[in-house]
C-alpha cells in the first residue's frame, strides 16, 4: 500500500465529483489505450470541463480531421448513444508532436495548458521493439522530459499520470512496484542521440541496452527516472500496464484495434495462416484487458489528485497487470482460440485452424520453411496465375518478424507483483464501484476470448456478423478438404513405404 491509500478517505469526493469541472491534457489520445481512456472519462465523468488532446498531422491529415476521424471510431458507439454531444462539446485538439522540443506546442496553446489544466495523462509512446535508439529515445524519453517541463509550469496541477510498462525491468525477477536503479544516465543518453550520427548511435546501442531486449523497454525504464526526479515536487503516479488486450466490458466487450497479444495468435490461427509459434508452451504472459487498465488509470489519478502535494511525498508505482490473479499460457490461448474459432470462424479461411507451440528454435525454423514459406509461395503463385493480388508471402514474413521480436517474452517467465494496484481498487468508494472498480480474478477466460474473437472479426477484420453462416459453411468445407488431403498424403506415404524395396528389406531383417 502506498501513502496515498494509507489515509482517511471518508471525506474525499467520489471519482465523478472529483472530475467535475476539471480540465485534462492528454497525449496518446488517438492510440488504443488513449481512445478507451477518453471514452471512459467522457462517459463516466461527464461533468468534467474539457479534455485537450495533443495531436499531430499524420500522413497529410490535419489534426482537426483526425479529431473527426477519432470520434467516428466504433469505440465511441456507446458515448454517441448515451451521451450525445459530450465529445463535440468537451474534446479539443492542440496541434503538437511528442517527438519535438516543447511538444511542438505554440506559445498560445502552451499558455492554455499552463493556466487551465488540472490533470495530465501522458500515454503517448512508441511501442515498436525494432525502433533505432534515436527514434525510441525521442518518442519515449525526450517526450517525457518535455512533458515534465510543461507540468512544472502548470499552475493548478493536481495529478500527472505517467504510463510506463510492466516490462521495463525484465532484467529482474520478480519485478516489484518500486523504482529500480537506472540502466543508464538518461541525460547522457539523450545527449548522445542528439549529437552523434545514426551509425555511431547504432554501434553504441548494444552497449547501452545491456541485458534489455530492445530500445522500447530501455527508453521506458529511463523515462521513469525522468519522472521520479520530481518526487515531492510534482503530484505524479507511475502506472506500468502489462500487455494490454481486448476490453472485458467497456466500451463494449471485445473492443480491439490491433493484433497485439493473444488476439493476433487467434486470428492468425483462425485464418489457417499460423502453423507454428516459437514459444515455451507453459510460459504465462501477463495480459490486462484495456478497460481494466483504464479504470486503474482513473482511480490512480483520483487517489493522487485528492491529496495535497507535500515535499516528502513519494511517487507511487502501480503494476497494472493480472499477476497471479488470472494467468494463461500460450498453449492455453491457442487451445481456447481453436475451440472458439470453430464456433465463430473467420471469413475466407485459407486452411484449417492451425498453430502449434514449438519450443525448439531449430524445429521452428524447419516448420516455418515447410509449413509457412513453401505453401505461401504456392498460394501466391496460383494468385499470380489467376491475376489476383499476391499477399501470403508478405503476411508470413510479418508473422515471422513478429515472432522474432516477441520470442524474448514468449520464452521467459516473470513474476509481477501488483499489491499496490489491488490495494488501490479497495479504496474506491462504494458508490463508484459499478463504474470504476476493476476485477481480474473473476474474468472467465473462455467468455473473454470468445468476445475477443468476435471483436476481432468486427473491428479488426471488418467482417460482418450476418456473414457468419457463410463463414461456417466455408469452415466445414475447409475442414473436410484438410481431412481429404491428410488422408491422401498419409495413404500415399504408407503405399510408398509398403512398396519400397529398401523399406521391405529393412523390415525383413528386423523381423527375421
Amino acid at each position: 500500500m502506498t501513502f496515498l491509500e494509507d489515509r482517511d478517505l471518508e471525506d474525499v469526493p467520489t471519482i465523478p465529483e472529483y472530475y467535475k469541472g476539471k480540465t485534462i491534457f492528454m497525449t496518446g489520445g488517438t492510440g488504443f489505450m488513449g481512445k478507451v481512456l477518453l471514452e471512459k472519462l467522457l462517459y463516466s465523468c461527464t461533468d468534467l470541463d474539457r479534455i485537450y488532446l495533443l495531436m499531430r498531422p499524420k500522413k497529410g491529415v490535419q489534426p482537426e480531421n483526425r479529431l473527426a476521424a477519432l470520434y467516428a471510431s466504433p469505440c465511441y458507439n456507446r458515448l454517441r448513444k448515451d451521451r450525445p454531444g459530450a465529445f463535440e462539446s468537451k474534446v479539443f485538439f492542440l496541434a503538437g508532436d511528442c517527438s519535438e522540443l516543447g511538444l511542438g506546442l505554440s506559445e498560445e496553446d502552451r499558455a492554455l495548458i499552463v493556466n487551465r489544466t488540472h490533470i495530465i495523462f501522458h500515454v503517448a509512446a512508441s511501442v515498436r521493439f525494432d525502433d533505432p535508439l534515436k527514434t525510441s529515445a525521442k518518442l519515449n524519453l525526450q517526450s517525457t522530459r518535455e512533458m515534465v517541463e510543461l507540468a512544472k509550469d502548470v499552475r493548478n496541477l493536481e495529478c500527472m499520470v505517467h504510463v510506463s510498462t510492466s516490462y521495463s525491468n525484465t532484467n529482474r525477477d520478480p519485478i516489484e512496484e518500486i523504482l529500480y536503479p537506472p540502466l543508464a544516465d538518461w541525460r547522457e543518453t539523450l545527449e548522445i542521440c542528439e549529437n552523434f550520427d545514426d551509425r555511431t548511435v547504432n554501434i553504441l546501442t548494444p552497449k547501452y541496452l545491456g541485458e534489455m531486449p530492445n530500445t522500447y523497454v530501455f527508453t521506458k525504464q529511463l523515462a521513469e527516472h525522468v519522472v521520479y526526479e520530481q518526487k515531492g515536487k510534482l503530484p505524479i503516479v507511475i502506472i506500468r500496464p502489462s500487455v494490454v488486450i481486448s476490453s472485458y466490458s467497456e466500451p463494449m466487450p471485445g473492443w480491439i484495434e490491433n493484433f497485439n497479444g493473444p488476439v493476433g495468435l487467434i486470428v492468425a490461427s483462425g485464418k489457417g495462416i499460423l502453423r507454428s509459434l516459437y514459444a515455451s508452451p507453459d510460459v504465462t504472459a501477463d495480459y490486462i484487458p484495456v478497460d481494466v487498465a483504464i479504470r486503474g488509470f482513473i482511480a490512480a489519478s483520483w487517489i493522487r489528485g485528492t491529496k495535497k502535494l507535500e515535499p516528502f511525498d513519494d511517487i507511487p508505482v502501480y503494476h497494472c497487470c493480472a499477476s497471479s490473479l488470472n494467468q494463461v499460457s500460450s498453449h492455453e490461448i491457442l487451445s481456447i482460440g481453436k475451440e472458439i474459432v470453430a464456433s465463430y470462424p473467420l471469413d475466407n479461411m485459407i486452411w484449417s485452424i492451425g498453430g502449434t507451440i514449438t519450443p525448439s528454435k531449430w524445429v521452428y525454423n524447419f516448420k516455418v520453411l515447410l509449413l509457412h514459406v513453401l505453401p505461401a509461395i504456392l498460394i501466391d503463385t496460383l494468385l499470380w496465375i489467376f491475376g489476383k493480388k499476391t499477399m501470403v508471402v508478405k503476411v508470413h514474413r510479418r508473422i515471422y518478424s513478429a515472432n522474432c521480436a516477441l520470442e524474448y517474452y514468449l520464452t521467459q517467465q516473470w513474476t509481477f507483483t501488483n499489491k499496490n494496484f489491488i490495494n488501490l481498487r479497495s479504496k474506491i468508494k462504494e458508490e463508484d464501484e459499478a463504474q470504476f472498480y476493476y476485477e481480474i480474478e473473476r474474468i472467465d477466460r473462455y467468455d473473454f476470448y470468445k468476445n475477443s474473437c468476435v471483436g476481432a472479426r468486427r473491428y479488426l477484420l471488418k467482417e460482418k456478423d450476418e456473414d457468419l453462416p457463410k463463414a461456417r459453411a466455408h469452415y466445414k468445407r475447409i475442414m473436410f478438404l484438410d481431412k481429404v488431403v491428410k488422408f491422401l498424403f498419409y495413404g500415399i506415404l504408407l503405399w510408398w513405404l509398403i512398396h519400397n524395396n529398401f523399406v521391405r528389406n529393412l523390415i525383413d531383417k528386423v523381423l527375421y
